[in-house]
Order: C-alpha cells, then structure tokens, then sequence
C-alpha cells in the first residue's frame, strides 16, 4: 500500500511542468525511481515532501543506506525529470512566434497553446523543443 501510494506520488508530482533531445517521460522516470529506490524512499524519506529536488536532497543524506541500485539509478532518474521541466520550459521560446502568429496565444501560457501547434506546420525548433517537451 505504502509503495503503490508512493509511487501515485511520485508521479503526480513529477508532472509539474528537462533540456535534451532525448528527455525521458515523467512516468517513466517516477517508475525508475520507484523500482530501484521505492524501499529506501519509504525508509528514510517518510514525510519528505516528493518533489525531486527534495526527494534528491533526502536521498543525498541518506547515501550510505541506499540499495547499490538505489544509489546509482536515483540520480539519473530525478536528473531525468529536472531535464523534462527545462524542456517544457524552452517551449514558450522556440514555440513563441507560432504560439502568437498561428495560434492567437500567449507565451505567458504555453501549454493553453500545445493543442493548436501539434495540428500546426511550425518551424524546426518548435518541432524539437515540442519533441524535447514530450508533447509530441
């Protein structure tokens, strides 16, 4: 119950609006963390708030309990969130001409806007930062 609850949160938290070309999915990187780390999480984190900075900083003071697993995956995994929330960040840029042109938005709020570009022919860099993003 505990894991299972854990794991709703991490994902629930991690979806808050990273910057590559390959970003992993919010899921995917909750569910790394979940299978690697979700005993040393419920362990040593217990009433941590699971947002990743915090999550990170919990495991950090905790290296020498975690899991060898654990210590090598969880980095990997919130650094994979962090790198998804640059990308979505980035959108609003690469995106802004097309969001205000084509899409009669705002770049003040982006996502309001990612419906009209994915039906939209938009430049290459929206392209990517929208790939990057995961929106597409």
């Amino acid at each position: 119950m505990v894991r299972g609850a854990l794991i709703l949160v991490v994902v629930a938290l991690a979806a808050a609006p990273v910057a590559s070309a390959e970003t992993m999915s919010f899921g995917d990187a909750a569910a790394w963390l979940a299978k690697s780390c979700g005993a040393e999480i419920s362990a040593n984190c217990r009433g941590v708030s699971f947002d990743a900075g915090r999550l990170k900083e919990c495991l950090s003071r905790n290296t020498d309990a975690l899991s060898p697993q654990c210590a090598t995956d969880y980095l990997k995994s919130l650094d994979a969130i962090q790198k998804r929330v640059a990308a979505r960040a980035t959108v609003a840029n690469a995106c802004g001409r097309e969001i205000v042109k084509l899409c009669n938005g705002s770049t003040k709020e982006t996502s309001k806007s990612i419906p009209c570009l994915m039906t939209m022919r938009v430049s290459r860099n929206c392209t990517q930062a929208m790939d990057d993003a995961g929106y597409r």
